[in-house]
């Protein structure tokens, strides 16, 4: 489609006899076109996909915040996998070097991190990995027990058994991740299975709180081993056994199997 204004003899894009001083179909120049006009014709070329020379198609803005959530999400699977020890410091440049990416966005993720609790800021030197022990570990699957259990069993006496079965492909992406011994993979799916569930209580601020504190749960132990593949699929079967009293709206094996899987290391 031809750029600027109308070719040579054709029906230009304002109505005829708009402007009493064009004789016939004479072209009314530019520069003797109202202000008004002008837009109006312009605007009218832009929903036509058309630019004028004067007004270039603006570029696509760089999404440069993109970036640092791949890192950032890399970050937390370090995290999780344990590659990120705790208690060692680390320094933005070089994890960005392991990234293939610039000091910045690594910053930026390593600023969210210490927000979250992940990691604190060690002053010119970098990052301190938080040790964490079996005892913080113990009361954050206090809290979540708290908050999750009275939820579930609530939602189990009035969500219908078709809403419950549209999240077995979550319940089973999590025994998937456990079957290959893949951490990292396992924490995404299993937040994804709770934030499932509690989404279905319609309380927004419910679910936000409950997956801070999940993930929180999910951050390596000081010193301890990485969980065997054998738990993460104990783990694992304990979802789509819950799934299935929910559905079943067994509420005294719902309540058991919710405190049990909080009792676990990586519910």
């Amino acid at each position: 489609m031809e750029q600027g204004s109308a070719r040579e003899g054709a029906r230009p894009a304002y109505a005829l006899g708009a402007f009493p001083s064009a004789p016939g179909n004479a072209r009314v120049p530019q520069d003797r076109v109202p202000e008004q006009a002008r837009g109006e014709q312009a605007g009218r070329e832009r929903a036509r996909g058309e630019h004028t020379h004067s007004e270039p198609p603006a570029p696509r803005a760089v999404q440069r915040h993109s970036v640092r959530g791949q890192i950032l999400d890399a970050l937390r699977a370090a995290l999780v996998d344990g590659e990120l020890v705790p208690g060692q410091v680390y320094s933005a440049p070089a994890l960005g070097a392991r990234f293939g990416v610039s000091a910045t966005p690594v910053r930026e993720a390593m600023q969210r991190l210490a927000v979250e609790g992940a990691v604190e800021v060690v002053p010119n030197r970098g990052f301190r990995v938080t040790e964490r022990g079996p005892r913080e570990l113990a009361e954050l699957a206090e809290v979540r027990a708290l908050i999750e259990v009275p939820v579930m069993l609530s939602l189990a006496r009035t969500v219908p058994a078709h809403r419950w079965s549209v999240l077995r492909p979550l319940a089973e992406a999590t025994v998937a991740a456990a079957a290959v011994g893949d951490r990292a993979a396992y924490a995404e799916s299993d937040r994804a299975f709770h934030r499932a569930v509690l989404t279905l209580s319609g309380n927004e601020q419910l679910v936000t709180v409950a997956d801070e504190l999940h993930r929180r749960s999910q951050w390596p132990l000081v010193a301890g081993p990485a969980t065997r593949r054998a738990e993460l699929l104990a783990d694992a079967a304990e979802h789509t056994a819950l799934l299935d009293a929910l559905i079943a709206q067994d509420l005294t094996v719902v309540q058991a199997l919710v405190r049990e899987h909080f009792n676990g290391a990586d519910g």
